[in-house]
């Protein structure tokens, strides 16, 4: 198992940048599974190998695991702001990529995250399902179009500089539930989704929502909930049944 911390600058954010990978131990001339594993509002890269195992699960499997710094972007091109979304669709992978052996095939590359995380994974599976083909959420705010709220969890100041306004993002690539729409009208391959949230969860709510809206486009959805909150013992839990879940086995 070897681990990187990549600090970079980056083009598209005109800033220094970092991303964290794990390499578990394979023989010469692997090219690894990837997943593209993403924070929180309130984290950074380094969060899930201090809250969970990850480390150690992925080296069970095998699997490469990259971990970029997203800031509290959502990981979208934001109205005022830096363009966090071909940051983390397009730079994060392709830098990755020259410095490490991943594989270049849509059916080992993945995506997956928590809250604002999970947003960001389920919108790269479903915004750039030619490179991933499978997306996990792990109590993804997943509707922000109706979690319009000026609270403290997310100020609708910083809303607005992300995403403009609720009327900008309904019905924009940014709204999980019109993308969906789209893949699924489209005819495109469709990305394999798991979706997991606690029933105590303050976002368990939109999780009900976004999982009717993808069953009823007929995506193939792995949906799960549990007794847990917005809380690490969960995620710790269930990042576990997310790598279950992909198509690769233990070795």
């Amino acid at each position: 198992m070897a681990f990187f911390q990549c600090d970079f600058y980056s083009n598209v954010l005109g800033m220094a940048m970092t991303m964290n990978v794990i390499l578990p131990a394979a023989p010469a001339g692997t090219r690894y599974p990837t997943l593209y594993l993403l924070h929180g509002l309130s984290d950074d890269h380094s969060i899930w190998q201090r809250r969970t195992s990850i480390e150690r699960y992925a080296d069970e499997y095998g699997i490469a695991v990259v971990m970029p710094n997203g800031h509290r972007s959502f990981y979208t091109d934001m109205k005022q702001g830096h363009r966090y979304w071909s940051y983390i669709s397009e730079e994060v992978p392709a830098l990755a990529k020259s410095w490490f052996p991943l594989s270049e095939e849509r059916d080992r590359t993945f995506a997956a995250g928590l809250s604002m995380g999970g947003y960001g994974a389920f919108k790269l599976a479903l915004r750039r399902p030619d490179v991933f083909s499978h997306g996990a959420s792990l109590s993804g705010a997943l509707d922000m179009a109706n979690r319009w709220t000026d609270d403290d969890f997310f100020p609708d100041a910083e809303y607005r500089r992300i995403f403009g306004g609720r009327e900008e993002l309904q019905g924009s690539d940014d709204d999980l539930f019109t993308v969906a729409e789209k893949l699924a009208a489209s005819g495109d391959a469709k990305p394999r989704l798991f979706q997991s949230c606690g029933t105590e969860d303050f976002l368990f709510d939109m999780n009900e929502r976004f999982r009717d809206h993808a069953n009823a486009l007929g995506f193939d959805l792995t949906y799960e909930e549990a007794p847990g909150g917005h809380e690490w013992g969960y995620w710790d839990t269930h990042i576990q049944r997310v790598l279950e879940w992909l198509p690769i086995e233990k070795r």
